[in-house]
């Protein structure tokens, strides 16, 4: 998806609206309407959307400190599109995945959750995720039942189906031998299924 440098829009969205209300002032309304529409529309779009785009192309480079600033720099989170709040919790669970910091990863996916996300990718991604933590924990008890509840979505993402694949394998190989909590947990710290990889992104309207 193409996005605008942040920097480059916040200037664009200041030079539009400002740069327009002195005109019309200046010279009368309509000199200066273009310019505020223009502004007006930037805005809008950084309210609706924030900084997820950009975000994620940051993680899918591995610049994993630049992506945390770039997210911060959603302040609105909660104006966000209502699948975007689910994406933007979403993200941050990614990243502090990446850091190893579970139970904040933990609270974050659940949140993420409870915000919405926009198809079953993004609830099946989200899910999966979870599970890896319980796994990460020692908590293995859980991971049949999040499994089941897994399945339930209807998955299209290729490498999403590869992965639920391979945790369903391991949980087969489980009945017979004890499950070692670290393949599961190698499985989810190679970053799961990211939110912003090829999957459809919810209509602005």
């Amino acid at each position: 998806m193409f996005s605008i440098n942040i920097y480059l829009r916040f200037a664009l969205i200041a030079l539009g609206i400002i740069g327009g209300t002195i005109l019309a002032s200046a010279y009368g309304f309509w000199y200066g309407f273009p310019f505020i529409l223009v502004g007006a529309i930037l805005l809008a779009g950084y309210i609706m959307l924030g900084t997820i785009v950009s975000t994620n192309q940051l993680l899918a480079q591995m610049r994993l400190d630049e992506a945390e600033k770039r997210l911060k720099m959603t302040y609105f989170p909660n104006l966000l599109l209502v699948g975007y709040k689910g994406v933007y919790y979403m993200t941050l669970a990614t990243i502090a995945m990446q850091k190893k910091d579970w139970s904040q990863a933990e609270s974050l996916l659940k949140t993420a959750l409870d915000k919405g996300l926009p198809t079953d990718n993004e609830r099946g991604g989200a899910m999966l995720q979870l599970m890896m933590i319980s796994a990460q924990k020692g908590n293995l008890n859980n991971v049949p039942n999040q499994l089941a509840d897994i399945k339930k979505l209807n998955i299209t993402d290729p490498s999403l189906k590869e992965q639920i694949k391979t945790v369903e394998q391991q949980l087969k190989m489980a009945k017979n031998n004890p499950m070692n909590p670290s393949t599961l947990a190698m499985m989810g710290g190679r970053g799961g299924f990211r939110p912003g990889s090829k999957r459809p992104r919810p209509k602005v309207r």
